[in-house]
């Protein structure tokens, strides 16, 4: 490989990074008056952080509350669920959207449910060890440490979010919910979706460039290039997406080798060409 294409190696934005910017896209914002004292920031930071973990905590008691007033509501069970999540109490939140599914007879309510399971088993991929690895490892050359490097990946850990995302979408149209909400979920759902297929590809293109040959090289980057295809139908003006394609089809054709964190040559994949 020429020096040229060394440098032309990118910098991936990285599945992690797109989930921080959906977190923060729907965290709810706490409104203050207006008309007091101004605060330093981190005071204010602090502040907000105690006020949102008090008011969860609140809420979490309240919908418990009208659960025992009304137990047959899905509703009630379903902001249980948002509230717990947002407590990083996983179980208990999926415990209570499953609930919430049961009692939603008429699925007027089951998109906005998978939606909320589908974000559960989200962040549970994005706080895994991919996602730290991802951040240095998409392009055609990059060094390793073996223990660093991701070993292998298991579909179910993709395909379940997705299910759940995909079954948002599906029962769409049935959602007895105001505009806003139902607009949030058409472009939540889809995004969520794309972001994992990129996130699955990343991750079969390290598994690739782990320092061990393990035989099964080129048909991770092949599949790999399938789940960047799918990125790329839904969000078509994802730059990394269609950047790692580029390079996916790159290191089929041309071969890749794979440094280790001394610089010394590990491994090399021949090409198709």
């Amino acid at each position: 490989m020429s020096e040229e294409e060394k440098e032309e190696t990118p910098d991936s934005e990285t599945a992690e990074e797109a989930s921080e910017e959906t977190s923060e896209d729907s965290a709810t914002p706490i409104e203050t008056e207006e008309g007091e004292p101004a605060e330093s920031e981190e005071e204010s930071e602090d502040e907000d952080e105690e006020e949102v973990e008090f008011d969860l905590e609140a809420q979490v008691e309240e919908f418990r509350r009208m659960i025992e007033e009304d137990p047959d509501s899905c509703v009630n069970f379903y902001n249980l669920g948002e509230a717990l999540a947002e407590l990083g109490q996983t179980g208990e939140a999926k415990e209570a959207f499953e609930q919430a599914l049961v009692l939603d007879e008429n699925q007027e309510f089951s998109s906005i449910i998978h939606l909320g399971i589908g974000n559960i088993y989200f962040h549970q991929l994005m706080s895994g060890i991919q996602s730290t690895v991802v951040k240095s490892s998409v392009g055609m050359l990059s060094q390793h440490k073996q223990q660093n490097t991701i070993n292998s990946v298991s579909g179910n850990d993709y395909s379940i979010p997705i299910a759940e995302f995909e079954k948002a979408i599906q029962f769409l149209p049935k959602l007895n919910a105001d505009e806003e909400i139902v607009d949030y979920v058409s472009k939540n759902a889809p995004q969520q979706i794309s972001t994992i297929y990129y996130k699955w590809a990343s991750d079969l293109f390290d598994k690739a460039r782990q320092l061990e040959n393990y035989g099964d090289e080129v048909r991770d980057i092949k599949q790999g290039l399938k789940f960047l295809k799918k990125t790329v139908e839904i969000d078509p003006n994802h730059a990394q997406a269609n950047l790692m394609v580029k390079y996916g089809k790159k290191m089929l054709l041309e071969g890749f080798s794979i440094y280790d964190e001394y610089g010394f040559e590990a491994k090399i994949i021949p090409g198709s060409g």
